[in-house]
């Protein structure tokens, strides 16, 4: 009898490590919002600085869109950008799942174009695990090699983008010019990214196709547009009041913040501006309902047309080099004063932040309407903030004036940043109808 039970019990334990637990169900319609917190997560943990962050999202964004516009026979966008070669068509003879085959995409690029690749593993495996219990076998092999083929197309673009060799050029020269950027306190950082304008741009004929005008020129000459602008920074840090101490803060975005106290230093991690778009598109998507094409042409439009923003922005950064108003302001009229945000370590005409914002708000308004409002949770997460906007181009104005709040940007810089974006952001809703 006991030999009898023995051998029942080992049989049980058989049974029971054959049966696989069944995978947790996933919801569709939220798949590419968590794909793309999920990167969002890796941006910040590998400190991307903004200009390459937005590279990663577009491609990412782009990889996911092109697999899972077959679903309804959508319009291909990388079709009408420059540098792709034609994308893969699903085989007729053959079924697919175009969610599975965009979520392979997807992270086939995250983790081609990232340092912490392994931190998708979690994620990536649930939903594909998911996928796999619920479909054939064949259509799961079919789908996860129509989204590789994709995504590998992506990446050859992305290879050939002048990426890899601007990573060698030489150490950016600063040199001691009246008017000219300077390394600024706290860090005297080396400048971020001074060969962004030769990155291949995926719609712009050309880095400096929206080149804006010159800024006001360096004069300490009270009657001068220069030091009226200085001087409205300045006179500003003195009077900040309690909601533009909040607006400079929230829209900060600064991917690496450090603090000092005394002889220690720490960082704060916190979200890129074009991570903070992204989360306004999910933000957008899930309160108008979108459905997934919309939603994912969403994200590959507007991170393709940031992406081309940083470009334009970051040409006219190092063509004109202008000083930023924390070394005028220590030189001429207060050696102790400081920046209300840390003044980050590039030059600082055009406003980056206005850029983006306007850009991002172009191309998002022609898809959401100009006048949706919304709460923003974005900063939830990094910063216990959140804020309500009457639409979206509120919320990039409001994003464009913190930058003079935070005492980093003239009101030149912004009001022009503000209109150099808008032009990129027209450009694509001129060519994506």
């Amino acid at each position: 009898m006991k030999k009898l039970s023995s051998i029942l019990l080992i049989i049980s334990i058989g049974i029971g490590c054959n049966q696989k637990q069944k995978p947790a169900a996933i919801n569709i319609s939220s798949v590419q919002h968590d794909c793309v917190h999920r990167l969002t997560d890796v941006i910040v943990y590998d400190i991307f600085t903004p200009p390459v962050a937005s590279r990663i999202y577009a491609y990412s964004n782009l990889a996911y869109y092109e697999a899972l516009k077959y679903k309804t026979n959508a319009a291909s966008v990388t079709a009408q950008l420059k540098g792709f070669d034609k994308i893969p068509l699903p085989e007729k003879t053959k079924q697919y799942d175009f969610n599975l085959a965009a979520v392979k995409s997807f992270f086939k690029v995250a983790r081609g174009l990232t340092f912490s690749k392994d931190s998708f593993n979690t994620m990536e495996k649930r939903m594909l695990d998911y996928f796999e219990s619920t479909l054939t076998e064949s259509v799961y092999n079919n789908s996860i090699a129509l989204g590789d083929t994709i995504a590998s197309v992506i990446l050859k673009r992305s290879a050939d983008d002048n990426y890899k060799k601007t990573r060698g050029m030489p150490k950016y020269s600063v040199f001691k010019e009246e008017g000219k950027w300077q390394q600024t306190p706290p860090d005297y950082a080396d400048a971020v990214e001074p060969h962004w304008p030769l990155i291949k741009p995926l719609l712009m004929d050309s880095a400096a196709q929206f080149k804006p005008a010159l800024p006001p020129p360096y004069s300490m000459d009270k009657n001068s547009s220069y030091y009226k602008e200085l001087m409205e920074v300045f006179t500003v840090s003195k009077n900040i009041t309690a909601q533009q101490d909040t607006i400079a803060h929230y829209w900060d975005d600064n991917p690496f913040v450090t603090e000092h106290k005394g002889h220690l230093m720490f960082a704060t991690k916190k979200t890129t501006p074009g991570g903070h778009w992204m989360g306004i598109i999910s933000i957008l998507c899930k309160q108008t309902n979108a459905d997934e094409i919309k939603t994912a042409r969403a994200y590959a439009l507007a991170s393709a047309a940031i992406f081309d923003g940083f470009i334009s922005c970051w040409e006219e950064k190092y063509r004109s080099r202008m000083v930023r108003p924390i070394t005028v302001i220590r030189e001429k009229i207060e050696p102790t004063w400081t920046s209300f945000l840390q003044t980050p370590p590039f030059p600082e005409y055009t406003s980056g932040h206005s850029v983006i914002t306007s850009t991002a708000a172009t191309v998002l308004s022609k898809i959401f309407g100009d006048n949706i409002s919304f709460h923003d949770t974005t900063e939830l997460e990094y910063l216990g903030l959140e804020r309500n906007f009457s639409s979206i181009q509120a919320a990039a104005d409001e994003a464009g004036i913190s930058r003079l709040y935070g005492g980093i940007h003239y009101r030149s810089a912004i009001e022009q940043g503000k209109e150099q974006g808008k032009k990129v952001g027209q450009l694509f809703n001129n060519t994506f109808k």
